[in-house]
Parts: structure tokens; C-alpha cells; sequence
């Protein structure tokens, strides 16, 4: 989750490791691969490749310029659809982010649009280089894809008796921004919509689908009051639909982003939430439209704060070594990209979230009682932000 973009093997990552073996619960065990869990649950290495093959996606054709749509021909006229009403969203998003984060930095996003022959498509927005931000990608994508029956069966609770794989459908927008100053924080998110058609040979059988996403802050250093605003921000989006997310999804995040061979978190954590279906589309919808909009208030006025702060060598040092640990959750923990890199996603996309230098330093320890210790425990012992 990454990570994570949306690209397209991110996306479908996240919910194919749903349907693929991972419960859908809060807490419940999860794995670099649902598809290696399953094996391992069934001792069948046969039925896990049939399934990562299942699975691939197709390899993208690159286009000179963004579409109108990255919808199949013939949906994209549709706007009661949901497919069509979310991409309009992650596409608008991707828009309004790009701008706020080109005038705070004053550089311009490179942008690579493609297709793939099947349906679907993606847009990677990657700024490199910049004054204020040494990497910010921003990714879109639409995927259309086949996903084993008994992968259907796990979505909709054992319904649906055909043998025949199951088109599904996913769309997300994912991101992630890396400051230069090591006083700026970094910041990801992601948001995803997912649906599967009916079996061909089961017609009558139930359609899956469910919203997923989330909002993450990972600073080198705590500033309270910065930390507050993030959070304060998202929970009042949050608020607007039920008082309850954003204590859950807080609580979900702060389970979700943790480094388990390292015993810390990525960051400060923020909100997360998946598999989401108990509620009306259109209110789902609302509030994943809510979230992406939040990101922009939330992270940018930190970054700009903390733009022009000076710093030390040793203070840039200890960006790049949580930088690190970044690098480190992402190839080793995130869903989206360990799926992404297994089933022949556009590598350029799956790897975008990653920044563009990182450290490790052998056995490196915070002095106690500094700035770099206090963050370590932050990350090691989860806080409670808002009053």
C-alpha cells in the first residue's frame, strides 16, 4: 500500500492480496505475497504460480500524451458507473496535487502515460530534482484483469459456483514525496477503488467490490504541532462521515507500517482503512474523494514551513538513514510493490515511492535524550497526536 502508486500493480496488489488468501480483518496475518501464504497453506506450489499467473498483468504500450480516459472503449461515456465516477476522482486529484506541489517547489512534473492491450492504462507523474523536493511521483492507474475462482469465492464469502477465472476492475491513485530538508517530512497515500464482474458460467453469482487507501507521514524529526496538524487534518475529513474512522484508521496505520525486523514504524503513521463495502458506493466514494482532498492541507503548509530551515551534515545523515528504513518497508513489507515486482507491473511506476538516495550505517544507535532518539521512539511506541 503502499506505496505506494497507484500504479498498477500496486493497486491491484493490496486487493488481490485480499482475495488471494489474506483476511480482511484488522490485524490478521498478512504476507509480502497472499500468493506464497496460500501455497504454503495448501503445500501446492503448482496452484500459487497457476494463481501469480492468473494474476500478470499485461505489458504497457506507451503513449505520446494522457487519454481522455483510461476506461475500456465504449465504458467511459457511462458516468453512473462507478468505474468512470472513480477515475474522474484520482484523475482530478492527481491534477490539483501536481499544481499545489509544482508551486511550492517551482519545477514541473515529467509525466508518462500508457496502455495496455487488454484495457486500462496508467499516468506517472515523477518530479525529480527539484528546490524543495528531491522526489515526488504521483500515479494513476486503471487495471483490468482475471483472478482465479476460488479467489472470487474468498471475495464474496464462498459464493459463485463457476471454474472460470473472474474478470475484476481496479483504479487508484498512489504517492509519495520526498523533501530535501531534513526538517520537511515525507508523505504518502494512496486511494483505490476495486470491483470483479460476475463469472462468465455463474452469471447470477455476486459482484465484489470495495474502497481502500490511506494518508501516511514519515518525518526524520517531530515537530508536535506539525504532527498534530497532520493528524487533526485528516481526522477532520474523517469526521464529516463517521466519528469513529478516524480512530480506527489511525490505529490501522500505525499496524500497518511497521518495519517488524527493525521494531519500528515507518513514521507517525496517519490513517489506513481496506476492504471498505458496508456502506452505500456513492458515500464510499465521498469520503475516499474527502481523503485525497485532505492531502494537499495537510502535508503541503509543513513543507513550506520547513522548506528553508537550516541544518547539519549529521542531521542530513539521519534523514538519509530513515530514508533507509523506508526503502526497507517498502521492498520488503508493502503489499503493493512486492506483488507489483512478482507479477510484471511497469517497474518505473512499482519503484517510483522509493527516494532517490537513502543511507545504512552499521549499527547506528541515537544518543539518548536528542532529537534523533525522540523519533526513534515515535516510531517505536506509536503517540496519540490530538488532544
Amino acid at each position: 500500500m503502499a506505496a505506494n502508486t497507484m500504479h498498477a500493480s500496486s493497486f491491484t496488489t493490496n486487493k488481490m492480496n485480499n482475495v488471494l488468501g489474506r483476511s480482511s480483518r484488522r490485524g490478521a496475518p498478512s504476507s509480502s505475497s497472499c500468493l506464497s501464504v496460500r501455497s504454503s497453506r495448501n503445500n501446492k506450489v503448482k496452484k500459487s504460480s497457476t494463481m501469480i499467473k492468473a494474476a500478470m498483468i499485461e505489458e504497457e504500450v506507451a503513449l505520446d500524451e494522457a487519454p481522455l480516459t483510461l476506461l475500456r472503449p465504449g465504458g467511459e461515456g457511462d458516468a453512473n458507473e462507478m468505474r468512470a465516477k472513480f477515475e474522474k476522482m484520482v484523475r482530478q486529484a492527481q491534477n490539483d496535487i501536481c499544481k499545489a506541489v509544482e508551486e511550492l517547489d517551482g519545477g514541473k512534473f515529467h509525466e508518462d502515460a500508457w496502455e495496455r492491450p487488454g484495457g486500462g492504462g496508467g499516468i506517472s507523474r515523477v518530479l525529480q530534482g527539484g528546490k524543495v523536493f528531491e522526489k515526488a511521483g504521483i500515479n494513476v492507474s486503471v487495471v483490468y484483469g482475471q483472478m482465479p475462482p476460488e479467489a472470487y469465492r474468498a471475495a464474496t464469502g464462498g459464493q459463485g459456483a463457476g471454474t472460470e477465472t473472474i474478470p475484476f476492475f481496479a483504479a487508484g491513485i498512489s504517492s509519495v514525496m520526498h523533501p530535501i530538508n531534513p526538517m520537511a517530512p515525507t508523505v504518502h497515500f494512496n486511494y483505490r477503488y476495486f470491483e470483479t464482474d460476475s463469472p462468465r458460467d455463474d452469471p447470477g453469482a455476486p459482484r465484489a467490490w470495495w474502497f481502500g487507501g490511506g494518508t501516511d507521514l514519515t518525518p526524520s524529526y517531530i515537530f508536535h504541532e506539525d504532527v498534530a496538524h497532520f493528524h487533526g487534518t485528516l481526522k477532520g475529513a474523517c469526521d464529516k462521515h463517521d466519528p469513529e474512522y478516524y480512530p480506527r484508521f489511525k490505529q490501522w496505520a500505525d499496524d500497518y507500517f511497521m518495519i517488524k525486523h527493525r521494531g519500528e514504524r515507518r513514521g507517525v503513521g496517519g490513517v489506513f482503512f481496506d476492504d471498505m463495502n458496508d456502506r452505500p458506493k456513492e458515500e464510499l466514494l465521498a469520503f475516499a474523494t474527502d481523503m485525497a482532498q485532505a492531502v494537499v492541507p495537510a502535508y503541503i503548509p509543513l513543507v513550506d514551513k520547513h522548506k528553508d530551515d537550516s541544518f547539519t551534515q549529521e542531521e542530513k545523515e539521519w534523514q538519509q538513514m530513515r530514508r533507509g528504513r523506508y526503502v526497507e518497508f517498502n521492498l520488503v513489507y508493502d503489499r503493493g510493490t512486492t506483488f507489483g515486482l512478482k507479477t510484471g507491473g511497469r517497474i518505473e511506476s512499482i519503484l517510483m515511492s522509493l527516494p532517490l538516495t537513502a543511507r545504512w550505517q552499521y549499527d547506528m544507535h541515537p544518543k539518548e535524550g536528542s532529537r534523533e532518539a525522540d523519533a526513534l521512539d515515535a516510531f517505536m511506541n506509536p503517540r496519540t497526536w490530538l488532544a
